[in-house]
């Protein structure tokens, strides 16, 4: 991979170690871009290529936590943060943030796989996590018990469920309703 392929940003506004990081990361063939402050990074002209950011925490303009938090609301390069005065609460502060970024990067995956369900498809979730039998559910969508063991199949296999609890987790985690009862009657 070429350093045109790619790109590390770094923010932080000490002049020293922007530097000895980006002459660090240029001997090992990477093409480094250096912010002395949060607000040069928001505003700057990024091209379109796989990137990341190390990021520092103490900024002039904004705490590198908060510039974090506020980013991962959109796209943006995955972080490394640097400081020189760590501590126990920024660091746990900083992990919470990753998970957070993780299961939201979990839940697109899960959203786009969704999407991808063929309309007839889409109408299965609802009632597999409702408890329909697969008689009932059949019935609801007046197609054979085969034809919905077929829908059935492909959306646990689309949306990547291994079993039937982690498909009613996904189908929750998408805000999927109860939509029916599984007694007759629904008493």
């Amino acid at each position: 991979m070429t350093t045109d392929n790619y790109v590390v940003f770094i923010v932080d506004d000490d002049g020293g170690t922007t530097e000895a990081v980006g002459e660090l990361l240029e001997t090992c063939g990477m093409r480094a871009v250096a912010f002395g402050s949060a607000g040069e990074y928001v505003t700057a002209d990024k091209s379109d290529v796989p990137a990341c950011l190390i990021l520092g925490v103490e900024l002039p303009d904004i705490n590198g936590l908060e510039l974090q938090r506020q980013i991962a609301k959109g796209d943006h390069p995955p972080i490394a943060l640097i400081t020189g005065d760590g501590d126990i609460p920024s660091s746990v502060c900083a992990m919470k943030d990753r998970k957070t970024r993780s299961e939201r990067a979990e839940l697109s995956e899960l959203r786009h796989r969704y999407l991808e369900l063929a309309p007839r498809e889409r109408e299965v979730p609802p009632l597999v996590v409702s408890g329909l039998l697969n008689k009932q559910a059949a019935s609801e969508l007046a197609i054979s018990e085969v034809t919905l063991q077929i829908h059935r199949r492909n959306v646990m296999q689309k949306i990547a469920a291994v079993s039937l609890a982690d498909h009613v987790l996904k189908a929750a985690r998408l805000g999927i309703p109860i939509t029916h009862s599984r007694r007759a009657g629904g008493h």
